[in-house]
């Protein structure tokens, strides 16, 4: 997927769990996972707001887009020792 959700990052940086994170949101713990394993389909502008909110960030801070070629890359590892495909 060309969208990376870099809800990770954000994280580390506020030195905040994800548990602390759903809750201050409002969302559950399982649905954050979904959104920051890159998983979801979607995401709810209030949602998006909220995270925002509660980060002290932009938008821009938590999603950003690749170029398919990139994100396809990244994504998979050439065969060999040690290589997974993700």
């Amino acid at each position: 997927m060309p969208i990376t959700v870099d809800i990770d990052v954000m994280l580390a940086k506020r030195k905040m769990s994800v548990g602390e994170l759903a809750d201050r949101v409002g969302i559950t713990p399982a649905n954050l996972a979904v959104l920051k394993n890159g998983r979801a389909k979607a995401v709810r502008f209030a949602t998006l707001a909220a995270l925002c909110e509660v980060l002290d960030c932009q938008p821009g801070d938590l999603l950003r887009w690749e170029a398919e070629e990139a994100a396809d890359a990244e994504a998979y590892d050439p065969p060999g020792e040690g290589a997974t495909v993700r």
